[in-house]
């Protein structure tokens, strides 16, 4: 991106995997950053967050202590704010089956705090992450999701007389982060049994690192209302298994509430709206008829009108060797949220 020592910077739920991802990309690019912004509601991490970049290192750094679902605090901590990163959110399929109304006031209540706020500070432009379950979502988290999905796109319609613009990148499974599978299936490993829901079931991987590129990638592009969906592998959970430890006895446990055997990032609805780019896709926003803009669409190529990104029709695929490569690469990091 363009010189970011000027700007000031704000991530929600800046203590979680991708925040800690981002800001160390931020940090080392621009140690001279005017503010950046670590907005979550748990001190404690904030606290273990500060030892690896605190404010005697980088001057620039903030941490902010709010919760989404409260938008006065949302309001102070976005005064002054450029850019927004949102990534906040109750993401466990299981628990948010299980604490729906927990689940819906942080992912969209807090979600439309967050807009308000930004078009209440004059915020330059804003990107929500989003989730490959909001595609065709079958579980909470999903649906919350793609709520969450529609409001920031409509949020560039409310904008009015502000320069405010909002746009989504999505996403699938973030390999090694806490909760995910790889470092659920490190922690059994003692028991040499692993636990498989289907032998069928086929999921995205990304790294945090992709992750944060396709951030800092939407940052330059965006016009609003876009979402961005990055270009990724998928894996077969039985490879997955055999990554982690090949000697471990399976014990088929079936599809759990809320689970999908593939997961899905642009399914045919999208596709009348969505172009091909070479690392990336782009569903362009339907309102205003955006989506026929020559501003948003750039070097795109429209994809079929019968065009489904899943995981289990992926062209790109990643092998065993690859994803243990990856693992030893990656070791200490594992399951740190």
């Amino acid at each position: 991106m363009d010189n970011l020592n000027d700007k000031h910077i704000l991530i929600t739920g800046g203590t979680g995997s991708f925040g800690k991802a981002f800001t160390r990309k931020v940090l080392e690019c621009f140690p001279h950053i005017r503010r950046l912004v670590i907005f979550s509601r748990d001190e404690l991490k904030q606290y273990e967050m500060a030892q690896h970049f605190g404010t005697d290192r980088y001057p620039g750094i903030r941490y902010f202590i709010g919760d989404v679902r409260d938008p006065d605090r949302v309001c102070r901590a976005m005064e002054g704010i450029d850019y927004v990163i949102h990534a906040a959110a109750l993401k466990q399929v299981s628990a948010a089956e299980y604490n729906p109304f927990e689940c819906i006031k942080t992912n969209v209540i807090g979600a439309q705090n967050v807009i308000e706020a930004a078009l209440d500070s004059s915020v330059e432009k804003v990107i929500a992450l989003s989730t490959d379950k909001a595609a065709a979502p079958i579980n909470l988290y999903g649906a919350t999701k793609l709520a969450s999905d529609k409001l920031f796109v409509a949020g560039n319609g409310y904008a009015g007389m502000h320069d405010t613009r909002f746009s989504v990148v999505r996403y699938g499974n973030v390999m090694g982060s806490r909760g995910s599978v790889i470092p659920f299936f490190q922690s059994l490993a003692a028991t040499n049994e692993l636990p498989i829901t289907d032998e069928r079931m086929t999921r995205f991987m990304i790294t945090l690192e992709q992750g944060v590129e396709l951030v800092w990638h939407a940052f330059e592009d965006m016009q609003g209302g876009e979402i961005y969906v990055k270009k990724i592998p998928s894996m077969n959970i039985l490879d997955i298994a055999k990554a982690v430890n090949p000697s471990a006895k399976l014990k088929f446990i079936g599809i759990r509430p809320g689970e999908k055997l593939h997961e899905q990032m642009i399914g045919f609805e999208d596709a009348p709206y969505t172009y091909e780019y070479k690392d990336h896709y782009k569903i362009l926003p339907m309102i205003h008829d955006w989506y026929n803009d020559p501003l948003r669409i750039k070097d795109g190529t429209k994809v079929a009108n019968d065009f489904v990104y899943s995981s289990n029709n992926n062209v790109e695929w990643m092998s065993i060797e690859q994803l243990n490569q990856w693992i030893n690469q990656n070791k200490p990091k594992i399951g740190v949220s």
